[in-house]
């Protein structure tokens, strides 16, 4: 399960999809795309974070 934090809300609807619509018709949908492709990044980024395992022998 992934942290949403402030200012994510932009990228999701409701029901925690993503939107792949920018909000503002003017905006350039190519850049909307990696904004999201980025903030989905973020997600990965927190569900398996970088954890050193040390082994106990």
């Amino acid at each position: 399960m992934s942290i949403l934090r402030v200012g994510d809300e932009k990228f999701h609807y409701s029901d925690g999809s993503h939107k792949w619509i920018p909000p503002d018709p003017d905006y350039d949908q190519e850049v909307w795309n990696e904004q999201v492709r980025q903030h989905q990044h973020g997600h990965l980024r927190n569900v398996h974070p970088k954890v050193r395992i040390q082994r106990l022998v």
